[in-house]
């Protein structure tokens, strides 16, 4: 395994059948000048998942599954955790590749990512993390939009949340360097990461298609009931890191608040909970930021605005 780059994939998953079997499909069918090391961290489930997670196991084991790369190693589990996070480091601490990823239980890489990858890798050796674009799929698999991904800019992030985490890889070095996964956190995992591997590292875009990022009631992102915690999360990582709360994560925690506390029918004239947002926005702004920031004056703008009064998941601009 000297001559070729080993690519590690873990896919944290519990009680996500219904698109399990997809998710790994797409990792083990890629193909190319790599090894493929795959690790598919359960958390207990109670669905099928374990037995398409075994069933996937016996196809290799067989030689029954068609390997189109260099070679597949494929480990797996299945016990109780303590949600996504510690999954991952589970995951992270076992993996032998020389790039890291992940990719969740519902979403899919499509044909070519991990040559690609491969091939952005070897013409750029001082990359840290790569990462492209993806696709909103729905339910079914259906594309049903384009996330809003973009080039490297590490102060926007604070914002603006651009890079796609099942379309992001990163050298095991600068893993190891930033401590890997923040275990703490439930919703920024891959926010925070990115964050520390971006402010020490460099980071590159590429401009093409890797993944399907699958939108459905289940996921955790657009789930109504967590939104907020979701939100807060996000707002506190920012904090943390660039000592600013962001105007706009600060609406996103508000909005999401009143959507969660405010009655059911109220909330349904979208343009009064935006109101009220509004105003614990603003007051809860000055609060954390201790005045008025000339970073969330430039956030203002006539596309902002618009995009807060069309949005109801108050996803504002990050």
């Amino acid at each position: 395994m000297l001559d070729a780059p080993v690519i590690s994939i873990i896919t944290p998953s519990y009680n996500q059948g219904e698109f399990l079997e997809e998710t790994l499909v797409s990792v083990l069918s890629q193909e190319g000048d790599f090894f493929l090391d795959y690790l598919v961290i359960d958390g207990g489930s109670t669905d099928d998942s374990p037995e398409i997670i075994r069933r996937y196991a016996e196809l290799l084991d067989k030689n029954e599954w068609q390997v189109r790369c260099r070679g597949i190693r494929y480990r797996w589990l299945s016990e109780p955790d303590h949600g996504q996070s510690d999954a991952l480091m589970k995951g992270f601490k076992m993996a032998e590749g020389d790039v890291f990823a992940w990719l969740n239980s519902d979403d899919v890489y499509l044909p070519g990512t991990l040559q690609k990858i491969t091939m952005l890798f070897g013409d750029n050796p001082g990359m840290a993390l790569i990462y492209g674009d993806a696709q909103y799929c729905d339910e079914d698999g259906k594309v049903i939009g384009m996330y809003p991904a973009e080039a490297f800019d590490y102060e926007k992030l604070a914002w603006f949340n651009f890079i796609c985490q099942p379309s992001a890889f990163f050298k095991k070095g600068a893993f190891d360097d930033v401590h890997g996964i923040d275990e703490s956190l439930h919703f920024a995992i891959d926010y925070d990461l990115f964050l520390r591997i971006g402010k020490r590292f460099k980071v590159l875009y590429h401009a093409e298609i890797f993944s399907k990022y699958r939108l459905h009631e289940q996921a955790k992102t657009i789930n109504e009931e967590i939104q907020y915690k979701n939100h807060e999360e996000t707002l506190c990582v920012a904090i943390k890191h660039f000592d600013w709360a962001p105007l706009n994560r600060v609406y996103g925690s508000c909005y999401s608040k009143c959507v969660k506390s405010l009655p059911k029918n109220f909330v349904r004239f979208n343009f009064l909970t935006i109101l009220i947002a509004i105003n614990f926005t603003l007051l809860r702004s000055i609060r954390l930021n201790r005045g008025i920031r000339k970073q969330d004056i430039k956030l203002v703008t006539y596309d902002n605005l618009k995009k807060l009064f069309r949005s109801r998941t108050s996803n504002l601009v990050g």
